[in-house]
């Protein structure tokens, strides 16, 4: 099963690594990142379908926000399962958030068991 992490910030992947270890030794989880919805996007469109199942997306990011990410993953690829990840957990994205289709809607700091019982809740 894989999973795109889209977060402008870069050490967001080694913190994904790091909880995930475990579940990529064994195979049970491909973690793939994409650090702007921008390219995002272009790894969605660059197989047919996307070989992607979920997406954990920062809303909060320089040019495309992951709110705007969500619209277009799920006009495009209803299939892909997208949750978002915020350190400001004010109403307002999150009901955008959750209106616009979002499976769920994480706060900073990550709560990873959280987390991980979601994405395998997807597959």
């Amino acid at each position: 099963m894989k999973v795109m992490i889209v977060d402008d910030e870069k050490d967001v992947e080694i913190l994904f690594r790091q909880q995930f270890r475990r579940e990529i030794k064994t195979g049970q989880i491909e973690l793939c990142y994409a650090f702007s919805g921008q390219e995002a996007l272009e790894y969605l469109n660059g197989s047919q379908p996307p070989d992607v199942i979920c997406i954990l997306s920062d809303i909060n990011m320089p040019g495309m926000t992951g709110l705007e990410l969500l619209k277009i993953v799920k006009t495009n690829y209803p299939n892909i399962r997208v949750s978002m990840i915020t350190a400001y957990g004010d109403d307002y994205n999150y009901r955008a958030a959750m209106s616009t289709g979002a499976e769920h809607y994480f706060t900073k700091p990550i709560d990873f068991s959280r987390v991980k019982k979601e994405i395998f809740n997807f597959s």
